[in-house]
């Protein structure tokens, strides 16, 4: 019995550790014997096979012919050109047999990325190894590795098929020897956003004398998450300081002990660490520092994936990437600032009918989950946004800023923008469409709405644009201080 949660894991291992040789024994019995080999054991040893074929120019009356080829050398008097034609053939079909057998018994494909997660335009290293783990050498062994992007070859041997249909097959052939491993670097860049699969991966092998060949496809995937563009908010023709208004907290009950906006006489009920003695040893008597209420802006960004104001008529590919982008910059922009940024979309994720809902959250992971999160949203609108905007507006904290980035605005929007304004929240409007939306005034009672136009013509949006990655646009907006001459004094 275990005594630890380490001595549990160790018996785990040693467990698994013991099913793969199991199951790698078994295989080898199987292929040695000729044998049809266990779905179990092929999982258990090789990961999840998804298809296997063989090949061969083999025929069945090699054998029969083999043996007539002996008869006949026995009975003409021990002929010793029949009798060795038919032991050559026995011996090519038993070799070339085993051989087919084996030939892809311990042969491993791994890929390594340096990084899974970029921005459009950067470039992944992909490293693939090939390693043969047995004793038998491979005359040829072939791969065939699926990539969505046409890779960057370089230097490298591999070729790349497949460019006429518009999948891309990364083909690698090796002659190997025993125990031998093998190395290659290729180079992707994805030019858009998206979640983008590598793989499956075919292996073909056969014999020495290429009379069987042998092909198995492995569901070996990987996953690479390419972000949307941000931008300065400057490059977007948004006011790089406080472009949602002032944020400012009058009454907190909480105050934030880094920002000290004065001093006062010191009380008794006041906590001895607030006293300034600094001011106190200047004016005589204690003095109490005053702190400014803490803010903890929470701000939800609000995605509108319609482009157009009925399902019906489609999309515009180009206007939904640049809302997605906005909605990217606007979401940095908060986390810079410190803020609670969550994000709401109307469109679907890949393979599935639910929108996306990311809660705000001042979590350091926070800016990675939204720019994820925006990396899988597609064209397909699973609710209007005025639904969606009016549904969760209600789980979020009733200090948030609701910002919606939408290419289309509906009068349905508006309406439902003015209901959130007259509740008291603070609503700002982000449109992309080619005309601005029409000036808003509720009357009396309430405030014109926040509302910003982003043209096509926006600096972010012109073509040869250099991009920028989320620490660029972030820093963009930090001036560089003049350099200072200092005089250095001499010291005798």
């Amino acid at each position: 019995m275990p005594e630890s949660i380490s001595d549990l894991q160790l018996v785990v291992d040693d467990t698994r550790r013991e099913a793969t040789k199991r199951a790698r024994r078994n295989l080898m019995l199987a292929a040695a014997s000729g044998q049809r080999m266990g779905m179990d054991d092929l999982a258990r040893a090789r990961g999840l096979v998804v298809g296997e074929r063989e090949n061969s120019i083999f025929s069945e009356a090699w054998i029969p012919l083999a043996i007539l080829f002996l008869i006949i050398g026995i009975l003409a008097g021990q002929n010793a050109g029949f009798i060795a034609l038919g032991i050559i053939l026995l011996l090519i079909v038993g070799v070339s047999t085993v051989w087919k057998n084996l030939s892809l018994f311990g042969v491993t494909y791994e890929r390594a990325f340096d990084r899974t997660r970029v921005f459009p335009g950067e470039p992944i290293n992909m490293t693939v190894t090939i390693q043969n783990n047995k004793r038998l050498p491979l005359t040829w062994l072939r791969f065939r590795d699926q990539c969505p992007v046409p890779p960057d070859l370089g230097d490298s041997p591999l070729t790349l098929s497949g460019e006429l249909t518009g999948n891309f097959v990364l083909q690698s052939v090796y002659s190997m020897q025993s125990r031998e491993r093998v190395e290659r670097q290729v180079k992707l860049r994805f030019p858009v956003r998206g979640y983008y699969r590598v793989g499956p991966v075919t292996y073909e092998s056969g014999d020495i004398f290429t009379l069987f060949t042998r092909e198995r496809e492995h569901k070996y995937i990987d996953t690479l998450v390419v972000y949307p563009q941000i931008w300065p908010l400057e490059e977007l023709w948004l006011p790089p300081k406080e472009p949602f208004g002032e944020v400012k907290v009058r009454h907190s009950l909480f105050t934030d002990p880094i920002r000290t906006r004065g001093i006062r006489d010191y009380n008794p009920q006041d906590r001895f660490r607030d006293v300034h003695w600094k001011a106190t040893a200047r004016r005589g008597q204690l003095q109490t520092k005053i702190y400014d209420p803490s803010t903890g802006m929470t701000m939800a960004v609000f995605l509108n994936v319609a482009t157009f104001t009925r399902h019906w008529m489609g999309y515009d590919p180009e206007l939904l990437e640049r809302a997605i982008s906005v909605a990217a910059s606007i979401a940095n922009y908060g986390v810079q600032q410190g803020w609670g940024v969550g994000l709401y979309a109307n469109g679907a994720i890949p393979n599935s009918d639910q929108a996306i809902r990311v809660p705000p959250s001042r979590s350091p992971e926070q800016l990675g989950n939204v720019l994820e999160a925006l990396a899988a949203v597609t064209e397909f609108a699973t609710s209007s946004i005025e639904n969606m905007l009016l549904r969760e507006s209600t789980h979020l904290p009733w200090v948030s800023t609701i910002v919606l980035v939408t290419a289309v605005v509906t009068p349905e929007m508006l309406i439902a923008l003015l209901r959130l304004r007259e509740a008291g929240r603070r609503v700002v409007l982000l449109a992309l469409g080619d005309e601005p939306p029409p000036s808003l005034s509720a009357g009396k009672r309430l405030d014109p709405l926040t509302i910003y136009h982003i043209p096509a013509t926006a600096p972010a949006f012109q073509a040869g644009h250099r991009s920028a990655t989320a620490t660029q646009a972030a820093l963009s907006s930090i001036p560089t201080p003049e350099p200072v001459q200092l005089e250095l004094e001499a010291v005798e």
